[in-house]
């Protein structure tokens, strides 16, 4: 499961000479990007694993700003979403950015030189949304497929989900909040996302 995850946000790390100078199609977003991100975690890995906050601080800082949480949020939490307030929203959706931030920096660390190649799409890209897929040679079995959604609402594309062998990443999490909420209410699941966050230090 670690490894799916190395391979989910291997795109959004986005190189600031490129948003500065023009705006890339998601696809040459995603090839350009992986290659950047995963030639700086194989050549620095031994430093990141010994040093855990720098790996996050490098997740949230670098990664994050290209999804678009709020929509992901509220897909997640599904028909409990409108029963929130703004208050509730914003803490729901600041305790699910620690979760992705602590997962995906453990992931990240666990990639080593898989082959990636793309796939193409008839979806392809539409005005407003696209859908790219990857492919990766994991060397045992069938390689891995991974459907990127973005959408554009201003000028910069941003991931709503992603999803690998056609699992999605939201409604997994979906399941399993909606679990938590009905046993613990909302209260519930918030507490139990902010326990899990402080015990791995990830505030």
């Amino acid at each position: 499961m670690k490894f799916l995850l190395v391979v989910l946000l291997s795109f959004f790390f986005l190189n600031p000479s490129f948003a500065e100078n023009q705006i890339l199609d998601p696809e040459e977003v995603i090839k350009n990007t992986t290659e950047q991100v995963l030639e700086r975690v194989v050549r620095d890995k031994e430093v990141l694993k010994d040093n855990p906050g720098d790996m996050f601080r490098l997740v949230s800082d670098l990664i994050f700003p290209h999804f678009d949480f709020g929509v992901m949020s509220h897909f997640v939490m599904g028909k409990n979403w409108k029963e929130l307030n703004d208050k509730k929203r914003q803490e729901f959706m600041d305790q699910f950015r620690k979760l992705l931030v602590r997962t995906y920096a453990s992931a990240l660390l666990e990639f080593s030189d898989q082959k990636i190649s793309y796939v193409p799409d008839d979806g392809g890209v539409q005005a407003k949304t696209a859908k790219v897929l990857q492919k990766i040679e994991t060397g045992a079995g069938e390689p891995m497929l991974i459907s990127y959604r973005l959408h554009n609402r201003n000028v910069d594309w941003k991931v709503f989900d992603v999803s690998v062998s056609g699992v999605s990443l939201v409604k997994t999490y979906r399941a399993s909040f909606q679990s938590i909420a009905n046993s613990e209410g909302i209260d519930g699941l918030i507490s139990s996302l902010k326990k899990k966050n402080e015990k791995f230090g990830n505030l």
